[in-house]
């Protein structure tokens, strides 16, 4: 039977894919081999290129026929750029500093039960925040995990810099992961890569973990382009596409 070129699925990575910063599974896949075989797929993440390559494979570019890193702002069909963008240029030196000397003063003064390294990290289309630091253990993400679902860090820091800097910066703040939180323009969450598909598909599926509101798969999750999936973990998501496309 020939691929449906009218249906993709897109993918969020951590989480959907693979367990949160892990490699993804031969059995996940060799699965969205065959569904490829189907249908059109994507990835859509937060994380840059080098990192969806490091869970995904290498190979990321001849697995998928849409690789998305950063929301879209970084956009492949295959391995022909499709466009990139940054964020640099959206806000400018003068404003950029202003937002990363209060995110630093404000984490110094934070009370968590480690910290680590990289607590920002500058990425092409948005500012990633990490309380603990992105050069903590696997360890010790998973223990912050738990605190942060106890303390409420993550979301006490997202409400004050999006009443600092929301609308003085027109800047959306969107937590995900384990250990962080995403800081991008109005409009560049992952319904950026949206854009690319536009008139394209007749049905254009999205499979993320965090749909709720404040998640960062939310804005796809729930846009009226998109057909929206919530999934708990890798196995879950290949158990609704079994069920969607009957595999």
């Amino acid at each position: 039977m020939a691929r449906n070129e009218k249906i993709i699925a897109l993918f969020d990575v951590d989480g959907t894919l693979t367990p949160a910063r892990l490699q993804i599974s031969d059995e996940v896949k060799t699965f969205l081999a065959e569904l490829r075989q189907k249908i059109v797929i994507g990835t859509v993440g937060g994380s840059d290129l080098p990192k969806q390559k490091e869970q995904l494979g290498e190979d990321v570019h001849e697995n998928f026929d849409y690789v998305f890193a950063e929301n879209g702002l970084v956009a492949f069909k295959g391995n022909e750029a499709l466009g990139r963008n940054t964020v640099l240029q959206y806000l400018g030196e003068d404003k950029l500093k202003e937002l990363v000397n209060w995110t630093l003063r404000y984490i110094a003064d934070l009370d968590v039960p480690q910290k680590r390294g990289t607590f920002i990290e500058f990425r092409s289309g948005m500012l990633n925040i990490s309380p603990i630091g992105r050069n903590c253990s696997r360890e010790e993400r998973n223990e912050f995990e738990k605190w942060d679902k106890e303390s409420g860090c993550r979301k006490t820091m997202v409400a004050k810099m999006r009443e600092l800097f929301g609308e003085k910066f027109g800047l959306t703040f969107s937590i995900g992961g384990q250990i962080s939180f995403d800081v991008f323009p109005n409009g560049w969450d992952k319904t950026y890569c949206l854009q690319y598909l536009d008139g394209q598909f007749d049905e254009i599926h999205f499979f993320g973990d965090k749909t709720w509101e404040g998640g960062n798969d939310y804005e796809i999750f729930s846009d009226s382009r998109t057909v929206g999936h919530a999934v708990t973990d890798p196995s879950d998501t290949l158990k609704q596409l079994k069920e969607i496309f009957g595999m």
